[in-house]
């Protein structure tokens, strides 16, 4: 989920850029499915993280890059993130994984006489010229988040109406309720508060500013509001049921119809934004045939069913590594297993429930839905992905009185395609829009501003028409390009790696099960049926390693999951590499063998010597090469592939010879040979990375050298449109103010220019300290590790 970093551009993200600067130093992977959510300044911020000179600084970045209007622009910012960004699409892994449907439900619901006339109170309220309950900093915003509860449920609606005239009485009273605290409460309620905060902030930030003061007529207005607030809370308390509550039933039984008639089995995630609304639908579904079928998601897990759940997994896991020791971690697994092995229903929260995999679970429920695109895409995407088995039935719930809902739900299905397709929302579509937030935005404005069902139509009308050409216009210049390889490449890349990773994975798990075998066989049982083991004691006592069984595979549930990273695999590769290994002569069994091994077949009754050397090489990266050394009694060189496949046998008992002086030199002749090879392999590979970061760092120097630019040139700009202002007054001293406003300005741009050329050197200076850290990383060193040598026979 690295697109959590995606705004340490912002000084104010502190979490971000304390995790950039504490990972600074260290090769770092960030894996996101959606690296491009709302503006390419976030993928300028994700990129930092990796490389803090692929751009220069935010201001050249913006001047170059904002609007991706020209060709050579749109290549330049591709050709910097190729090094970097890898990114593949389902379409291009059709071929190796297969992607189920998405089958769309739309149920509809009429609210209640109660219900609307909530509604058309709160939302003329919401429209009101003049509102004293919001902070006026976050108006829009907090607009936002109450028709987001409005839309939800009225207990989601109702607690925060309360909050606002609680605000209101303190302000009151004289003693004004800190903004944090009036946050908490609307963060409590909707949980991606602060992410949607951040993202409705403006680049100059929208921070809390401070109380204004109040008139007499002011403070009267303000009762006139709260009494209207607490009207409309009675009323949305009053509402004990919801209509669109009372058709979940309904939707959940047609869902779990077709989703059965599909194959699959009987779960369903319910998403909502709102933890009242999670425990309303609770509650409601608990009064059911869904009694204790039901568990909640969120981003606390903190009610009494989750903590028995969590407490009933810790017992059952016990002294296994399931157990992380992240309560958090482990509260999540504990409910997701929960879900997966009893409930039928998970009722979640979309922060709670992000990077978790529900592939067995093929039945999703918008109970709300949410305007930015992205987001219902990140929701169904947690059903929807990678392993799953049959295909997704996606819910939406529409109300049929409420026209500018009918619209939203019209432009999310026909123009996104969000609820059908094998794809959903493609790439395609998703990112031809100027960003899931500006839609969401453009979606408020006309809640907010059309009153009227001609209005609301007008208005929509005119967005559709937009978003239609966006999307029209953008297919194949969509910024998603920025991001993507031709399919033939991807797929001929994907075909390779696909055999090469399996072929990896079996040479390593053989090599990990042969090695554990001979290390643990004082201390452990062995069962090669299933690569399995019992392990009796804990061969290492200072370490926290527990008897039990292991096995080496995936989705491993009644055993430790043993790989090369576990601690007891780390310990027994590390004691073993070690060990001093004596000259041994070796037989290796080839007739007994059941693989035929070509390049071995010349080899049968012959014998020769062997020597592994371990060569580490540090220079722009430092890595381990083995060396293998070979030849026979008859002076013949073995190919270094013969040498390892050789290991590939099994062999018999050794047992120990002299040393042979003469074939010591030889094999010490093939390794110089073999090393010499290396070192030119890595000097025209560095030459390749001198390159193409001295390419980076002119970039870079020529990125910081424009923005000392930028500033100068809207200065000049500023003066010009200054001396034209001046021109306009008629009062002699308002024009002399003008004019001397006008001279401090030329002053700092002549100071701005005699500092202009020093800058530019002092970045030239960077650059050259730059280059030379590059260089002295670029020495080789070379360090020779002699593991062993063996004197070898086939039979």
């Amino acid at each position: 989920e690295a697109h959590h970093l995606r705004n340490v551009y912002k000084p104010t993200n502190r979490i971000a850029n304390t995790i950039k600067t504490a990972v600074a130093r260290s090769p770092k992977i960030l894996l996101t499915a959606t690296p491009l959510q709302n503006s390419l300044l976030e993928l300028y911020g994700l990129v930092s993280v990796i490389d803090n000179y692929a751009f220069g600084d935010l201001k050249s970045f913006k001047s170059r890059f904002s609007r991706l209007t020209g060709e050579d622009n749109f290549d330049d910012l591709k050709g910097r993130l190729k090094p970097i960004c890898q990114r593949t699409l389902r379409r291009q892994v059709l071929e190796y994984i297969k992607y189920t449907n998405r089958i769309p439900i739309t149920q509809e619901f009429y609210p209640t006489d109660d219900e609307q006339r909530l509604y058309n109170l709160v939302s003329d309220y919401l429209q009101s010229p003049t509102l004293y309950a919001l902070p006026a900093s976050q108006r829009q915003l907090m607009t936002l988040i109450l028709r987001k509860l409005l839309a939800s449920s009225t207990y989601a609606i109702s607690a925060t109406l309360e909050a606002l005239a609680w605000r209101l009485e303190a302000i009151i009273d004289r003693h004004a309720p800190p903004p944090a605290l009036f946050e908490e409460i609307i963060s409590g309620n909707l949980e991606t508060f602060d992410e949607v905060k951040e993202e409705w902030a403006e680049d100059n930030g929208n921070g809390a500013s401070e109380e204004p003061s109040y008139t007499p007529e002011d403070l009267k207005l303000m009762g006139d509001e709260i009494r209207s607030l607490h009207d409309f809370h009675a009323l949305a308390t009053g509402i004990r049921k919801n209509s669109k509550g009372e058709v979940l039933l309904t939707a959940l039984q047609k869902g779990f119809t077709l989703a059965q008639e599909k194959g699959a089995e009987r779960k369903a995630v319910i998403f909502t934004e709102s933890t009242r609304t999670q425990e309303y639908l609770k509650n409601l579904l608990d009064s059911t045939e869904y009694r204790g079928k039901v568990i909640l998601f969120n981003g606390s897990n903190n009610d009494p069913q989750s903590r028995e759940i969590y407490k009933k997994w810790l017992e059952r896991h016990d002294g296994t590594d399931r157990v992380s020791g992240s309560r958090t971690a482990d509260m999540r697994a504990a409910l997701i297993d929960c879900f997966r092995e009893e409930a039928e229903i998970l009722i979640a929260t979309e922060a709670g429930a992000e990077g978790i995999n529900l592939q067995f679970c093929s039945l999703v429920v918008n109970y709300d839905l949410p305007w930015n695109p992205q987001r219902i895409e990140q929701r169904i995407g947690r059903c929807h992905r990678y392993g799953q088995k049959h295909d997704v039935v996606v819910v939406n719930f529409l109300n049929k009185k409420n026209a500018a809902d009918q619209r939203v739900y019209q432009l999310l299905s026909e123009k996104f395609r969000l609820f059908e397709g094998v794809f959903g929302a493609s790439d395609e579509v998703l990112g031809s829009i100027e960003s899931g937030v500006d839609f969401e935005r453009r979606i408020a404005q006309i809640y907010q501003g059309c009153r009227t069902e001609q209005e609301i139509q007008s208005a929509f009308d005119a967005l559709q028409k937009e978003m239609e050409s966006q999307i029209d216009e953008t297919m194949n210049i969509t910024r998603q390009r920025l991001l993507e390889n031709f399919d033939e490449e991807v797929h001929e890349k994907l075909r390779v790696n696909l055999q090469e990773s399996k072929q990896y994975l079996s040479r390593f798990e053989d090599w990990l099960w042969e090695l554990t075998r001979y290390y643990l066989a004082p201390y452990a049982d062995f069962s090669s049926d299933d690569h399995s083991f019992m392990l009796r004691r804990n061969p290492f006592p200072p370490e926290k390693i527990h008897p039990g069984p292991y096995r080496i595979g995936r989705n491993i549930e009644d055993a430790n999951t043993y790989r090369v990273g576990h601690p007891l695999a780390r310990r027994i590769i590390e004691t073993c590499r070690s060990l001093l290994l004596p000259r041994r002569e070796l037989t290796f069994h080839y007739s007994t063998n059941p693989k035929k091994i070509s390049i071995l077949e010349p080899l049968v009754n012959k014998a020769g010597w062997l020597s592994v050397i371990n060569l580490t090489l540090s220079s722009f990266e430092t890595e381990d090469r083995l060396l293998f050394c070979g030849l026979c009694d008859d002076g013949t060189e073995l190919d270094e592939e013969a040498c390892r496949r050789l290991f590939s046998l099994p062999a018999a008992e050794p047992t120990e010879i002299p040393t042979d002086d003469q074939a010591a030199t030889r094999l010490t002749g093939i390794a110089c040979t073999q090393e010499s090879r290396i070192l030119r392999e890595n000097t025209e590979r560095n030459a390749g990375f001198f390159d193409m970061e001295m390419g980076k760092l002119d970039k870079w120097a020529d990125d910081i050298k424009n923005s000392l630019e930028i500033e100068l040139k809207e200065l000049d700009k500023e003066i010009k449109f200054r001396k034209t202002e001046a021109k306009k007054i008629p009062n002699l001293e308002e024009k002399v103010n003008a004019q001397r406003q006008i001279k401090e300005l030329e002053k700092k741009r002549n100071t701005l220019r005699m500092n202009l050329y020093q800058a530019q050197d002092e970045v030239d200076a960077r650059k050259d300290k730059l280059i030379e850290d590059i260089e002295s990383r670029l020495k080789q060193k070379l360090e020779r590790n002699g593991l062993f040598m063996i004197r070898w026979k086939i039979i």
